[in-house]
């Protein structure tokens, strides 16, 4: 809609944790229905920067605002509700190891989405078969492969339907071509649902395969240093931008 706020905006930021910061002031809104890729070097600030946005931790300063509505400053009330828009893949998965997939794509099903076990089930269920992981519903994590267990987290975080996506290195770990798979799952589910995207990587092919908007957060600088599509920035006037994303050939 013309005129409709971001649905994801950060706004003078303050990242770091202990009361130290890692990057200041950063500012930037998300596009609907991108894939918004947040990239740095280790130590940048990427995943508490997600940290920050998914409500996790307080930042040092700033604000993150949902639809326009600003997050830190709500009542906790409200932002369980604004909670309920994001759906989040963290690096290692966090299945519960003791539950099925199944079981685990349920559980918010049941204590956020109110739904009874038997329709939770068949919601979870659909939601594997979507990520390609039908018939494996009564498989407990430690069965089945790293990659499976990411795209059963990704079962998870879209249980609820959310209308934005938070991911934070979701390749980590995994060999060339799951990663691709993984990657060209995300692509799908975005062309398919219409979902935003917040991609945290520092995994190259997926950062010029899938972003469609980006920022570099530069550790020594602790500042936003570049904006915009990745691929265009590979030519870009940033020395330090331009080696991230050549990995340092010329």
């Amino acid at each position: 809609m013309s005129g409709a706020a971001p649905p994801v905006e950060v706004r003078g930021l303050s990242v770091g944790r202990g009361g130290e910061a890692v990057q200041r002031d950063v500012a930037f809104s998300v596009p609907r229905g991108a894939i918004f890729v947040v990239m740095g070097d280790s130590g940048s600030g990427k995943t508490t920067l997600m940290r920050h946005m998914i409500g996790l931790e307080p930042p040092l300063a700033g604000d993150v605002l949902y639809a326009g509505e600003g997050f830190w400053g709500a009542s906790e009330a409200a932002r369980a509700r604004m909670q309920r828009r994001f759906g989040v893949l963290f690096q290692h998965s966090a299945l519960f190891s003791s539950l099925t997939l199944e079981e685990n794509v349920s559980l918010p099903l049941v204590e956020q989405g109110g739904l009874d076990g038997a329709a939770a089930r068949s919601v979870a269920r659909l939601k594997l078969a979507l990520v390609g992981l039908a018939g494996f519903d009564g498989h407990l994590p430690s069965q089945v492969s790293g990659g499976m267990r990411k795209r059963a987290g990704l079962a998870r975080a879209m249980a609820l339907d959310p209308e934005i996506l938070y991911f934070d290195e979701p390749s980590a770990g995994l060999d060339p071509i799951t990663a691709r798979r993984l990657d060209d799952l995300l692509l799908e589910l975005r062309d398919s649902l219409g979902t935003t995207v917040v991609l945290v990587t520092h995994e190259l092919a997926s950062i010029l395969e899938l972003g469609d908007d980006s920022v570099f957060l530069d550790a020594e600088r602790g500042a936003i240093v570049a904006r915009g599509r990745p691929r265009d920035l590979v030519d870009g006037a940033d020395a330090r931008v331009r080696a991230f994303l050549t990995r340092g050939r010329p």
